[in-house]
């Protein structure tokens, strides 16, 4: 079976009761709003690809004020001729805060708009799972920099 890690950052920017999101295609071709990031280049640095990855997917200079944790996902994609793909996400997320620049959308990227949505209105959007890691983090601060889950 064919194995694929991917390392990819995240910010979570949240200002004035709102939170900062990119709109992208999620595998089954629908419209999702994840946070921004994406994944590390070769020899990056997480906390610049955090930065990077906010500017190119929302107009916006940012800092990183905190690291808020680590997300590892596993899942197995199956391939059309047999066999798959055992697929490993490790996404470092961090507290963001914005310090520059204008909103606007991602040109030519993986992302098609970005926008600020109230805290409120994030369980009626159509959602990456990574906004809600990343929220529970934002939230809850777990020492330890992960998610106990199932309870």
């Amino acid at each position: 079976m064919n194995q694929r890690l991917r390392v990819a950052a995240y910010a979570v920017c949240v200002r004035d009761g709102r939170i900062l999101l990119a709109r992208g295609t999620a595998d089954d071709g629908t419209k999702e709003w994840s946070l921004p990031g994406g994944g590390m280049d070769h020899g990056e640095d997480p906390y610049d690809t955090v930065v990077r990855e906010v500017e190119e997917e929302t107009g916006y200079l940012s800092e990183v004020t905190a690291l808020l944790g680590l997300d590892s996902v596993r899942r197995h994609h199956p391939r059309r001729l047999g066999g798959g793909t055992d697929f490993h996400a490790l996404r470092v997320l961090y507290e963001g805060r914005v310090t520059g620049g204008e909103l606007r959308p991602e040109v030519g990227g993986s992302t098609d708009l970005a926008g600020w949505h109230p805290l409120d209105a994030v369980p009626d959007l159509a959602r990456a799972g990574i906004v809600d890691v990343g929220l529970r983090l934002w939230r809850e601060r777990p020492a330890e920099g992960r998610l106990a889950f199932g309870g």
